[in-house]
């Protein structure tokens, strides 16, 4: 999932506009909407900022919720916070990069 994908599905769960995501976080909707269509792409703590500032976390977007994988989900909940955010970034970063590399 990319940062674009992200936000729209963040935003868009919250059932607010990029007008009022952009004053919620003190940035332009303009921003969010380039953010959002991927001609550009917001750093991990804009991310973190902007899908909490909706009431979600960035964590709860990335980590499957099937039931084949209720085992990883729990196995993640039982590391310690910065291991679980070491998980996060990579995760990410890769996804990120694989994106990139596939519309490329």
């Amino acid at each position: 999932m990319t940062s674009a994908q992200i936000l729209r599905d963040a935003h868009s769960r919250a059932g607010l506009t990029q007008g009022q995501l952009g004053r919620w976080t003190n940035r332009a909707a303009s921003a969010i909407g380039r953010w959002e269509r991927g001609e550009s792409e917001p750093s991990f703590e804009m991310l973190e900022r902007l899908v909490g500032a909706v009431g979600f976390e960035v964590r709860t977007v990335l980590i499957p919720t099937d039931d084949h994988d209720v085992v990883l989900v729990r196995r993640c909940l039982n590391r310690k916070a910065h291991q679980r955010l070491d998980d996060l970034v990579r995760s990410v970063r890769a996804v990120s990069s694989m994106a990139r590399a596939a519309s490329g």
